[in-house]
C-alpha cells in the first residue's frame, strides 16, 4: 500500500499539486457550487491518477481538483467511492491517504442521508458528532502499516472537537441551522425497509448513510482531524414511508448545495494557518 501511496502522491506533484491544507470530499449531488468557489484550478481525471478508483454513481463527476480557497489551497475530491459498488475498503479510502501524504491538515468531508429524526425534516444540514459502523468491512483490517498509524487507532472522538465547534460558530454567524447527532453507515446499494429504519432509530441514529465512515476511520487512523455534514435527502418515517428515488435525493441535494457551500467555505477561510 505505500508503495502505491507514494507514486499516487508522486504522480499529483508532478501534474502541479503541492502542499494542500484543506481536503474535501463531496458527497452525492453535491459539489458544483463548492467547485466554483475555487481559484486557478487544476482538475484531474480519476482515471489518470495510479490506483485511484473510478467514480460509477450518479451526482459523482470523479474528478481531483486542486486550487485556492479564500487564499487556502484545497484539494477537492469531487465525487467519492462506495463499497456497494464493489471497492474494496481499501479502494475507498486509498484517496484519503493520498491527500493526507499530499500535506492536508485537515478533511472535511459531506454526505447525503436519509433522516431518521422526527423533529427534524429533508432539506436540513446534520453536523455528525458520532457514528455507527454496520458496514460488513473495516478499512484497517489486514496487515496494518505503522507508519501510516497505529494498530488500534482511538476512536473516542471520530470528529474533531474543534473543527466541529467552529463549524457550528459558523453556520450560527451566517444563519444557518444545524443540526448535530449520529449517522449511521449501511452497506446499500438499496434503501431501507421501515423494519430497519425503526431499528436505527432504536440503535441510536439520526441520520442513515452508505459512506463516510471508511474515510473517517482512515482519517483518524493518521491522525487527520476531520468533520462531515450530512444533507438530509429524504425522510425516514416508517409510519409514512414512501419510496424514494435517486432523482428526488439528487433534487434535495442540489437546493441545499449553495448553502453548504458557503459553509464550507468559510470553515476553510478560518482554518489556522500552518505558520503562526
Amino acid at each position: 500500500m505505500i508503495e502505491r501511496i507514494r507514486e499516487a502522491v508522486d504522480f499529483l506533484q508532478n501534474s502541479g499539486i503541492g502542499q494542500p491544507e484543506a481536503g474535501i470530499i463531496l458527497g452525492t449531488g453535491l459539489g458544483s457550487d463548492f467547485v466554483n468557489q475555487i481559484e486557478s484550478r487544476v482538475t484531474i481525471d480519476y482515471s489518470k491518477i495510479p490506483y485511484f478508483p473510478l467514480s460509477t454513481v450518479e451526482g459523482h463527476k470523479g474528478r481531483l481538483i486542486y486550487g485556492v480557497v479564500k487564499g487556502r489551497k484545497v484539494l477537492c475530491m469531487q465525487g467519492r467511492f462506495h463499497y456497494y459498488e464493489g471497492y474494496s475498503m481499501q479502494d475507498i479510502t486509498f484517496p484519503v491517504r493520498v491527500m493526507k501524504m499530499l500535506g492536508i491538515r485537515f478533511l472535511l468531508i459531506s454526505n447525503a442521508a436519509g433522516n431518521l429524526n422526527r423533529s427534524w425534516k429533508k432539506g436540513e444540514l446534520m453536523l455528525l458528532k458520532d457514528h455507527i459502523n454496520l458496514l460488513p468491512e473495516n478499512p484497517l483490517r489486514g496487515k496494518n502499516a505503522d507508519e501510516l498509524g497505529p494498530r488500534f487507532p482511538d476512536m473516542s472522538e471520530p470528529y474533531h472537537r474543534m473543527l466541529n465547534q467552529n463549524i457550528r460558530k459558523i453556520a450560527a454567524e451566517m444563519k444557518i441551522e444545524i443540526r448535530e447527532g449520529v449517522y449511521a453507515a449501511v452497506m446499500g446499494p438499496n434503501l431501507e425497509t421501515a423494519a430497519e429504519y425503526r431499528f436505527l432509530r432504536i440503535i441510536g441514529a439520526d441520520v442513515v448513510g452508505m459512506s463516510t465512515v471508511p474515510e473517517v476511520i482512515v482519517a483518524k487512523h493518521m491522525s487527520l482531524p476531520c468533520s462531515a455534514v450530512s444533507v438530509l435527502t429524504d425522510d425516514c418515517d416508517p409510519d409514512k414511508l414512501e419510496p424514494v428515488e435517486i432523482q428526488d435525493i439528487l433534487e434535495v441535494a442540489a437546493k441545499v448545495e449553495p448553502v453548504l457551500s458557503s459553509l464550507f467555505v468559510n470553515v476553510i477561510a478560518s482554518l489556522p494557518s500552518p505558520h503562526p
